[in-house]
Formats: structure tokens, C-alpha cells, sequence
């Protein structure tokens, strides 16, 4: 009769149990699987609860450390303070009125600026621009600055991608870029910045945001987003590039993570030029030991280094933003940068900017329509692996890319180069959902599932179609030695802080990377 009656007792606890899974799916599902396993009733059953909660357990179960860790990580070169605030509102504090969008390359007055966030706001899809005239964007801060609600945060890809590494104790991590007082002050602990990386003058960068949802006039945004704007000559310049490089032998990293070329859109050719020869990747290889930086020419007053004097060992990733200008782009890849990095982070319109400016894949596409078709970005990913990357007739470092789009991520890698890329991907896009929250983890309740819930891989290739588990929610496929791996994101209902996701997801990818020692 006792043990009957435990058993009755059992069978209604998880009954009741599976009627709470039923009746409140928005639990968080950490609560529920918690529950559960108190009642020693065995694992909760498979395909309970949200496809949110769902996801999220299957994340926490596949995001393991790798076996080899990065102990030492240099981060430049674009620094900056970020004033955040909304766009709508500081446009109505300039005296500024809705009306019709335009995209323009460059800013160069208050009405560019105006047409330029309506056109993107219009999209949902986050954009930067170099604004050309000095004072009137100072006069622009200096409102910016001072307006209820704005707040001052790290800025710049560099910083923002170091102060996320930063936040593991157990890394010693580099900047080097342009650091004023303000910056300073708002840099973690952990993170070391060299003297000559330090300014008396902040640069500041403006980012106007957006709610999904918010109108103004006849406009709607669709999408939560951004859009930035600077006049940053420091970083428009790369001036810190150099210093960068010359403190790669003291500090010895072993992982390298250097952007800021977008910001030499506001340049001249000459100096696009000047600036992207030193990234040439000589051949032979690089050697494999660190080597004190190259001294100056006689008679010469600058020092001659460049990113191809990192031993060969050491991985270097490149981090890409918005760009308009196509010749800088299709140098970026034909002709200095590709070659001398092991690694890229980038989103949709960088990805689809890069193909239409280096005559790639899908290239006549003017603009995505909605969310990025999986198949499509797969293709442009594989063009630039098999064109680009690394291969034994040509001289190219390259053999990974991460992806990044508002409901899904990819890790693209070459095969026999990288090792823990199931964890990397579901890691860059769990961080994407608790970021954009403002949470420690996510919180099902504030996350939707928007992913395709099914997709071709490829439109060009033997594509396969793929049906979206929420219980597998890491998709893996192969195409001709390069490996795909793909994971929805939970998206953030109602975001706390849009900037700086690209850069969060990215460094937290590269943590729990793995590069094979005999690359």
C-alpha cells in the first residue's frame, strides 16, 4: 500500500508539473527543469516547454570551454566614446522634421543626416557614416551630450570587443587605439592600454537608436536598431596602428583582433592607400616566432611595421562595420587585408556590401528583403572562403567567418583549422540575446524565436533542406572541405541597448574558439 501510494504521489506531482509546462510556457525554463529534477522524478521529457526554453537548455548543454584556451589577447585599433540616445528626439532637438530618406556616403550637413537615419530607420538596418563637417558636428555632440536620457558608454569596435574579453578575469588583454580621460575611465580593470595610446581629447561617436515599432511622421521602424555617425580623425586615420603593431612583441598574444578599417572611408584615396599597403602578407610565409618590430629606413622617421610581422602561429580576426565606398572594400579583399587574417565578423549588409563590391555571389542583389535567406548568405560565405581563403597554391591566412544577422549566426571554417565551433556559434548567439536584454541569461519570456523554421542551405550548390529543432538548435553541413554551422538567435523583445551586439557576439565566439596548433 506505501509503495502504491508513492507511486500515486509521483504521478500526480508530474502531472502537475507537466500542466505547469502547459499553462505557463514563459517560465523561464531554468525554473521549470529546476522543478522538475526537485521532484526526482528523472529529466523532464524531451519537447516540454517554450521552443524559447527549449533552445536556450540545448545552448547551455553545448557551450563548452575549449580544450586550449587564449591566455593573451591584443584588441585595436578604433577607440572611441559612444553617446547614446534617441535618434527621433535628437532630430527633433535640431529642429529637424520627417520626410523622405536617402542614403548618403557621406554626411556633410544636418539634412544628410536627417534622409541618412530616415532611410535606414525606414529598414530596421544599422548603419555608420563619417560626418565631413567639423563644427557643425560638434555643435550636433554638444547637444547630443548634454540631452536627458543621453549616456556616455565604450565605443569603438577595438574597445568594445576588448572590454568583452575583459570580463573573463582569467585574460590579459591589449588595446591599443585612440583613449581620452573619459574612455579611460570607462575601461574595465583587466584591460591594459599602452602611453602611446593615450590622449588628452575623447573622440566621440553619436548613436542615434530606434525601438521596433516607433514611428516618426509616416515613418515605422521594423526592427530595433541604430545608426552612428562621427567625425573621428584619429580613428578615420588609423593613428594608432603603429603603436598597435610595436606592442605585439612586448605583450605576446596569442590571438589578435584588430578593425577600424571603415573609418578610412572619411580619407583620402592616398592614405586608404598608405594604410592598407601595410597589411601586405609577404611570401614566404610569416616566420613562426615573434621578432622585434622592423626598424626605420635611414633617414626615414617612421617606423616601417605592418599586421604580416605577427608570427604565422598567431590568429589575427578582423572585425568589419558599415561601409559605401566599394573601391576601399574591393582592396580590402582582392588585394592587402584578406590574405593577412585568419578570421572575419561580419553582418548582412557587410556581407552583401562585400559581394556586390568584389563581384561575388548573388551580387545584383540591391538589398535584402527582410531576413537574409540562409542559402544565399551560405553561398557568398563559401565564394569567399574558396576564392580568399586559405589553400596550398595560395597565400592566405584565411579559413574563418562569423556571421552575424538579427535571428540566426554562421561559423564558416575551413576544414583541419578550427576546433569547437558547435560551442562558438551557440555562445555568439546566446550572448546576442542576453545583451540585447540587459540579463545575465536569458530570460525566455523577453526572447522570440524568428528564425526560418526551414531553409536551403545553399542556391548555388547542391543545397539540402534543413527543418529548424529547438532541441538541436546547432545545424551543421559541409560543401568542398569548408564547414557551415548555424544557430537561431533569441531575439530581445524589447532591447535594452542595441550597440555593440556585432562586437559582443564576435569576441564571445572567439573565446570559445579553438585554432589547431599546427596552423
Amino acid at each position: 500500500m506505501a509503495l502504491w501510494r508513492g507511486s500515486a504521489y509521483a504521478g500526480f506531482l508530474a502531472l502537475a508539473v507537466g500542466c505547469l509546462f502547459l499553462l505557463e510556457p514563459q517560465l523561464p525554463s531554468s525554473a521549470l527543469r529546476s522543478l522538475w529534477n526537485s521532484l526526482q522524478l528523472g529529466p523532464a521529457p524531451p519537447g516540454s516547454g517554450s521552443p524559447e526554453g527549449r533552445l536556450a537548455a540545448a545552448w547551455d548543454a553545448l557551450i563548452v570551454r575549449p580544450a586550449r584556451r587564449w591566455r593573451r589577447v591584443a584588441v585595436g585599433v578604433n577607440a572611441c566614446v559612444d553617446v547614446v540616445l534617441s535618434g527621433v528626439k535628437l532630430l527633433q532637438a535640431l529642429g529637424l522634421n520627417p520626410g523622405n530618406g536617402e542614403d548618403h556616403s557621406i554626411l556633410h550637413s544636418r539634412n544628410d543626416l536627417k534622409e541618412a537615419f530616415i532611410h535606414f530607420m525606414g529598414k530596421g538596418a544599422a548603419a555608420e557614416r563619417f560626418f565631413s563637417d567639423e563644427d557643425t558636428f560638434h555643435d550636433i555632440a554638444q547637444t547630443a551630450s548634454a540631452f536627458p536620457g543621453a549616456q556616455h558608454y565604450v565605443g569603438g569596435n577595438a574597445a568594445l570587443i576588448g572590454q568583452k574579453f575583459a570580463a573573463n578575469s582569467d585574460l590579459k588583454v591589449l588595446l591599443c587605439g585612440p583613449v581620452g580621460p573619459k574612455l579611460h575611465e570607462l575601461l574595465d580593470d583587466n584591460v591594459f592600454v599602452p602611453p602611446e595610446s593615450l590622449q588628452e581629447v575623447d573622440e566621440f561617436h553619436l548613436i542615434l537608436e530606434y525601438q521596433a515599432g516607433e514611428e516618426w511622421g509616416q515613418l515605422k521602424a521594423p526592427h530595433a536598431n541604430r545608426f552612428i555617425f562621427s567625425h573621428d580623425l584619429s580613428n578615420g586615420a588609423m593613428n594608432m596602428l603603429e603603436v598597435f603593431v610595436s606592442s605585439l612583441e612586448k605583450f605576446q598574444p596569442d590571438l589578435v583582433v584588430l578593425s577600424g578599417l571603415h573609418m578610412m572611408e572619411g580619407q583620402s584615396k592616398e592614405l586608404q592607400r598608405k594604410r592598407l599597403l601595410e597589411f601586405v602578407l609577404p611570401w614566404p610565409p610569416r616566420d613562426i616566432s615573434w621578432q622585434p618590430a622592423l626598424k626605420p629606413a635611414s633617414g626615414s622617421s617612421e617606423v616601417v611595421t605592418s599586421i604580416s610581422d605577427i608570427p604565422v602561429g598567431i590568429p589575427v580576426h578582423l572585425e568589419l562595420a558599415s561601409m559605401t565606398n566599394r573601391e576601399l572594400m574591393s582592396s580590402i579583399v582582392h588585394q592587402q587585408v584578406f590574405p593577412a587574417v585568419t578570421s572575419l565578423g561580419l553582418n548582412e549588409q557587410e556581407l552583401l556590401f562585400l559581394s556586390q563590391s568584389a563581384s561575388g555571389p548573388h551580387s545584383s542583389l540591391s538589398s535584402w528583403n527582410g531576413v537574409p535567406d540562409v542559402g544565399i548568405v551560405s553561398d557568398i560565405l563559401f565564394w569567399i572562403l574558396k576564392e580568399h581563403g586559405k589553400s596550398e597554391s595560395r597565400a592566405s591566412d584565411l579559413t574563418r567567418i562569423h556571421f552575424h544577422t538579427l535571428v540566426y549566426h554562421i561559423l564558416a571554417t575551413v576544414d583541419g583549422h578550427w576546433a569547437n565551433q558547435l560551442a562558438a556559434v551557440a555562445a555568439g548567439a546566446r550572448v546576442a540575446g542576453t545583451q540585447a536584454c540587459a540579463t545575465e541569461t536569458i530570460d525566455t519570456s523577453r526572447v522570440s524565436l524568428r528564425a526560418p523554421h526551414e531553409f536551403l542551405t545553399s542556391h548555388s550548390g547542391a543545397g539540402s533542406r534543413i527543418i529548424l529543432n529547438p532541441d538541436k538548435p546547432v545545424v551543421e553541413w559541409h560543401r568542398e572541405g569548408v564547414a557551415f554551422h548555424f544557430t537561431p538567435v533569441l531575439v530581445c523583445k524589447d532591447p535594452i541597448r542595441t550597440v555593440g551586439l556585432g562586437d559582443a557576439i564576435s569576441a564571445e565566439g572567439l573565446f570559445y574558439s579553438e585554432v589547431h596548433s599546427h596552423y
